[in-house]
């Protein structure tokens, strides 16, 4: 056998194997296809069964919910029905309950109305006697109802002021026992610890001169030396028959010391002519300068009171040269200060206050003929503009009643510039000021009702009252002397205080004949 068949001989023994083999698998396949149409029939039989049986089944306890959801819902139903009964029942009571009300509700009301017509008939009839009384009584008493209460509210209106005056009296008792006593202690014992002297000032100055050769050089040829001396120094020189003496008059006080320091030096050295004049004048004008420093110096430290601006310190120097009523204008305010002092510090309050307060609270006097205006404003405006204190300036706004006293010592600034102004020989006034007082204190008290006479003494001090005792009772006298007391206090202008005493008196007087 050649190569070629022996291949031609295997390729056939190898399509025939493989042809075999595609005939066993086949025949497998279809065997194992077989198979399984035979299960999957199988198991949609038995698929089939099984939901049948679950159908069967659930239809089954569907009915049964259904069957036990109606039971609970016609038991639901039972129960809200019984609830809406009773709801129905009360809702009957209760509309026959207010019914039965509102009967009685319309039963009451005519009662009412009833009863109130009775009453309204009541209070006409109560009305119609009450005008026939008070006609009777119209009648009895000859007065009409408008003149009857005109005289109750006259009667009332008595009473009323005879209880408001002894109310007044006792508690004007209750406070003098009280506080009279004290405040008489402070100001003893601030008076007696005060040692000021009396000075008193005026508007002119006396020049004594070795003889009366002097007075013809002073006057110099034709008047040169006078009309130049009162031309540089501004004042009068009066030159008259008094022996040894010259008169040096001006309202400026400090310009006529300059005068009359001058006058002595021109005096002493003897060299009078009009450029001496002038020379002496510059030095004493220096000279005082330096006189007011240092004077307001000392009277800052006397006092107390420190820490001064200069310019204050000059003008406190300058009130030594200041007199008010002939009161020497400095010494009256050392005095003040002191005083304040004492009080404060008897009452507790701020003693440096009160002194530096009582020091400067004239301070404007310094300078109030060259400033418009009052010694207070004026002073106001000095001391704010020097740096001092806001309760400094409102202890010396007060001391004149401008202003209204702020603190304890701005009452003790004004208490005592009283004291020290009213203390005797302290100022003078003149003879026609102090009879036009006395006469307006005497017209003041004449001018109320029921006053008989009335008599001003002790210079003004004490004004006293004597009234009709049928018109004026005790307690009214009270009341009367307060209301003048108000009056002189609005009216009249006085140093220190003024005592008022009402009198009342009642006199029987017959005759033996």
């Amino acid at each position: 056998m050649t190569l070629g068949q022996a291949i031609a001989v295997a390729a056939a023994v190898g399509i025939i194997c493989l042809i075999v083999g595609f005939l066993l698998r086949k025949s497998v396949a279809e065997a194992r296809i077989g198979s399984a149409e035979r299960e999957a029939v199988r198991i949609l039989n038995d698929a089939s069964k099984e939901a049948e049986r679950k159908q069967k089944e659930s239809a089954l306890q569907a009915k049964e919910e259904i069957h036990a959801m109606r039971s609970e819902f016609e038991d639901e139903v039972r129960e809200r029905r019984t609830e809406f009964q009773e709801i129905e029942r009360r809702l009957a009571n209760r509309e026959e309950s207010l019914q039965r009300r509102l009967e009685g509700l319309d039963e009451r009301e005519n009662a009412l109305k009833a009863r109130q017509e009775k009453v309204e008939e009541i209070e006409a009839e109560a009305q119609r006697v009450l005008d026939e009384h008070v006609r009777e009584m119209e009648r009895i008493a000859g007065l009409t109802r408008e003149e009857a209460r005109a005289e109750v509210m006259a009667k009332i209106e008595k009473t009323a002021r005879r209880e408001a005056a002894i109310l007044a009296r006792d508690i004007e008792t209750e406070a003098r026992e009280t506080a009279q006593k004290k405040a008489r202690e402070i100001i003893s014992l601030a008076i007696q610890r005060s040692a000021a002297d009396q000075v008193s000032d005026s508007t002119v100055s006396v020049v004594e001169l070795p003889s009366d050769d002097m007075k013809g050089r002073i006057i110099g040829r034709e008047g040169r030396n006078i009309r130049a001396f009162e031309s540089l120094a501004g004042v009068d020189l009066i030159i008259d028959d008094t022996p040894e003496a010259v008169v040096i008059s001006g309202f400026d006080p400090i310009r006529r010391e300059k005068a009359r320091l001058t006058l002595l030096k021109l005096v002493a050295d003897g060299r009078i002519h009009p450029a001496r004049i002038e020379e002496m004048y510059e030095k004493v004008g220096r000279e005082i300068e330096e006189q007011i420093r240092e004077t307001g110096q000392q009277a800052a430290y006397d006092a107390g009171v420190h820490g001064l601006h200069p310019r204050l310190t000059e003008l406190l120097g300058r009130l030594k040269f200041r007199s008010s009523y002939g009161q020497n204008v400095l010494q009256h305010s050392m005095e003040v200060s002191h005083l304040a002092g004492v009080m404060a510090s008897e009452l507790g309050v701020s003693t440096n206050v009160a002194r530096r307060a009582g020091l400067l609270h004239d301070i404007g006097k310094a300078v109030d003929h060259e400033i418009q205006g009052t010694h207070v404003d004026i002073g106001r405006d000095l001391l704010r503009r020097y740096g001092e204190k806001d309760e400094i300036v409102a202890g010396m706004s007060s001391h004149h009643g401008d202003y209204e006293a702020e603190s304890v010592e701005a009452v003790l600034i004004t208490a005592a510039d009283a004291l020290s102004a009213a203390r005797p020989g302290a100022r003078r006034e003149t003879l026609e000021a102090y009879i036009q007082r006395l006469s307006k204190l005497e017209g003041i008290a004449d001018s109320f009702q029921g006053v008989e006479e009335s008599y001003a003494i002790q210079a003004g001090r004490e004004i006293r009252i004597m009234v009709k005792p049928d018109e004026i009772d005790d307690l009214e006298a009270y009341a009367l002397a307060r209301e003048i007391v108000k009056s002189i206090e609005e009216q009249v202008e006085y140093p220190g205080q003024v005592k008022v005493t009402v009198i009342r008196q009642t006199r029987a007087i017959e005759y033996a004949q």
